[in-house]
């Protein structure tokens, strides 16, 4: 299953996203970013490859829609609520990540 996930800058949520489910077996998944100097940008190959995109914030989703509106219709978007409080791969983010993630996707995370 490959897993996108959306924030601003691409180098905290996303990035610590990108991270953790990346060790998870059957998953890939990348962290993308809305802003333009973003490590890694939110494009029209990602939205194409992810099978769930997860966005961090109703911004973020807002922004996909206008971008890359055509190419949602069979993807499911899914806002996570977590805000810009966290340091990368700080453990109440990886926390919070696991405990949002795992009920769209009907798995359980250790």
């Amino acid at each position: 299953m490959n897993l996108l996930f959306v924030c601003t800058a691409n180098k905290l949520r996303s990035a610590t996203a990108e991270t953790i489910f990346n060790e998870v077996e059957g998953i890939e998944a990348i962290g993308a970013g809305t802003d333009k100097t973003a490590p890694t940008t939110v494009s029209s190959d990602l939205i194409e490859w992810a099978d769930v995109i997860f966005c961090m914030e109703q911004t973020h989703k807002a922004r996909v829609k206008k971008l890359f509106q055509p190419l949602l219709k069979n993807k499911r978007l899914i806002i996570l609520d977590i805000p810009d409080d966290y340091d990368y791969m700080q453990e109440e983010l990886i926390r919070l990540l696991k405990a949002s993630v795992g009920p769209s996707l009907n798995m359980t995370f250790d």
